[in-house]
């Protein structure tokens, strides 16, 4: 043994900073009985004129109604988002999320008027951009096409069949927005 310690590694800032404060967004919503979540973290139908209408737009993604909800949304995004922040880098993971927090709230906003709250917009951009990392000119992976067929093709037979409170539509546009990425993004070498 050459009496080296393990270390532990704070390998995926992105994705690790957004469990965090996500997980701080769901405390500090419990802490103060939903106010934090209607204020800051649910996007609805609110006036154009108030600036938070706009921050809501970007922050829904953090706040999530419960611990289940969080440990849903969190489990796969801290599985599968270190490999894709490793892949094509912090900064182009942090504008996936971002562009499918603003393109779910906008969408959302003119087309079902319904309020968005959690991360599972971005999981589903982050499963399909996971599923397309092999991609190589002119061939399209199965596991890609078997990815869109089984996590999209269940959002919109929910959607059509399945009355509940989660936004398939949020997980189809986050699932648009991944493919897009990942036919705009290629892996950082």
């Amino acid at each position: 043994m050459s009496g080296k310690g393990i270390s532990v590694t704070f390998n995926s800032p992105v994705i690790l900073w957004f469990a965090i404060i996500s997980g701080a967004a769901l405390l500090a919503n419990y802490m103060t009985a939903g106010l934090t979540n209607r204020l800051l973290f649910i996007t609805y139908d609110s006036s154009l004129l108030n600036p938070l209408t706009f921050v809501r737009m970007f922050t829904h993604v953090l706040g999530h109604a419960d611990m289940n909800h969080y440990f849903n949304n969190m489990l796969l995004f801290i599985l599968v988002g270190p490999m894709l922040e490793e892949k094509y880098g912090s900064r182009r993971i942090l504008l996936v999320i971002g562009a499918t927090a603003i393109v779910t709230a906008i969408i959302n906003r003119f087309f079902c008027g319904s309020g968005l709250l959690g991360a599972s917009g971005v999981v589903f951009a982050f499963i399909i951009l996971a599923s397309m990392t092999s991609f190589k000119e002119r061939e399209i992976p199965l596991t890609f096409i078997i990815v869109l067929v089984l996590y999209l093709g269940k959002e919109v037979l929910n959607g059509l069949f399945v009355s509940d409170n989660i936004s398939q539509m949020g997980h189809l546009i986050g699932g648009t927005c991944g493919a897009i990425a990942g036919f705009v993004f290629s892996p950082k070498n």
